[in-house]
């Protein structure tokens, strides 16, 4: 259960806040660090008179404990649950995302893996090849070119590299322009395919995450 802690502001207990309207605006995501202690200011955007917005700011909303999973979520209306706590008078509206996912980052330090790597990189260098030469032999590419060649020199040849060493490079440069990669290089701005398709798994996995933590925790409140 989230619950508000002390607020270091002075003078709150003495505001005027019966006509002010608080627009919170949740964080979708952020890191944190074990044992780290999360304010609103940490959580959330807070758009209000001054004196009420510095003093929502510093309301503790939890603390993250080293036996918390590795992602957490807040909901919204957690949040305004710790405001009214100390402000029931305030009216609260919520635009953006309504939770956030907090995403514990873990004290233990990853250790490279110089083979391991180096074994993930032959398998996908060894499975790409194999794919290409599977897709020219259903597509019998190799009789395309000795029909090509012989259309344009009246000649037959059983291997017309003047034709297989251009289309080979060709193939390269056409996946590196798909895929707007040269090593770190970006050619522009725009996406690549395999960006997008990232950002969509990411999208996915952050929903699980949300749905997943929603439904623990409305299994702990009917037990």
């Amino acid at each position: 259960m989230i619950w508000a802690d002390n607020i270091h502001n002075k003078g709150t207990e003495v505001m005027d806040v019966t006509e002010s309207t608080v627009y919170l605006r949740l964080r979708y995501k952020l890191m944190a660090s074990s044992n780290e202690r999360l304010t609103i200011n940490r959580l959330a955007k807070v758009i209000a008179p001054k004196q009420v917005a510095d003093a929502i700011q510093e309301i503790h909303i939890q603390t993250i404990q080293p036996e918390d999973s590795s992602h957490l979520v807040i909901d919204a209306i957690d949040v305004i649950k710790a405001i009214h706590h100390y402000f029931p008078e305030l009216d609260i509206q919520t635009v953006g995302p309504a939770q956030t996912i907090i995403e514990v980052a873990s004290n233990k330090k990853k250790r490279v893996r110089p083979f391991f790597i180096a074994l993930v990189w032959l398998l996908l260098f060894i499975g790409a090849a194999l794919t290409i030469m599977n897709f020219h032999e259903d597509v019998a590419m190799g009789d395309v070119h000795k029909r090509i060649y012989t259309l344009m020199t009246g000649d037959h040849k059983e291997n017309p590299l003047i034709i297989q060493i251009p289309y080979s490079i060709g193939v390269g440069v056409g996946m590196v322009l798909f895929f707007n990669h040269l090593f770190k290089k970006k050619f522009n701005e725009e996406p690549s395919p395999l960006e997008v398709e990232m950002f969509n798994y990411q999208q996915n996995l952050d929903q699980f995450v949300i749905f997943q933590e929603k439904m623990k925790k409305e299994q702990e409140e009917h037990d």
